[in-house]
């Protein structure tokens, strides 16, 4: 892991797996990678940034970067991230909001930065779950993941700016095994390392 400087910005990538990190995507930057899920992500991402506050070091600007699932979206396709969720945190039986963790104060969906302009920007949900078939229809989101909200609740424990980069992998039709999500995931390579580059020149 090291951070990127991006227009004088220190910018810290932080991936799921090294699966979402092809040759174009690794010409590009040195990202975390913090294993899947929303607690590997925020156990990854919260050590990391208070190794760099102990440091003196926070990056300016965190990227979360790789695939998602849509239903909506077309196959291949990359997306800004305008806002995220957590859709399966629903504490409703004690009279709290779907969506909101008990005795916080963050509200069901917050936005995040968008870098980038001209780039299409779409929903995002994240869950402890791989999504697939009528489960998209509970979601109230574009797009889902396992990582980008659990990233940004670390990212504002440190006052950090979250800005979020995902491709398309799946969701048409029932997900094929791993099979079904990898097949897509060279091309994102590209596609994503291309996104990436508008970031630089934003």
């Amino acid at each position: 892991m090291e951070l990127t400087t991006i227009d004088g910005r220190r910018t810290l990538f932080v991936m799921a797996t090294t699966h979402e990190y092809g040759r174009h995507l690794r010409a590009r930057f040195d990202p975390l990678v913090t294993g899947v899920g929303p607690v590997e992500a925020a156990l990854a991402t919260g050590v990391a940034l208070g190794g760099l506050a102990a440091a003196g070091g926070l990056p300016d600007m965190v990227v979360s970067i790789g695939s998602a699932g849509s239903r909506r979206l077309a196959l291949g396709s990359v997306w800004q991230v305008a806002s995220v969720s957590w859709h399966d945190m629903d504490a409703t039986r004690i009279g709290v909001a779907k969506g909101v963790t008990p005795f916080t104060d963050h509200p069901a969906e917050m936005p995040l930065a968008m870098p980038i302009a001209g780039l299409a920007a779409a929903r995002l949900s994240t869950g402890a779950n791989i999504v697939g078939g009528d489960d998209y229809d509970r979601i109230d989101a574009d797009m889902v993941d396992m990582e980008t909200f659990a990233v940004l609740r670390a990212c504002q424990r440190f006052g950090v700016p979250l800005a979020g980069l995902r491709g398309v992998s799946d969701g048409p039709g029932e997900l094929d095994a791993l099979g079904g999500w990898t097949a897509m995931l060279e091309v994102l390579d590209e596609r994503l390392a291309a996104a990436v580059d508008r970031l630089t020149a934003a």
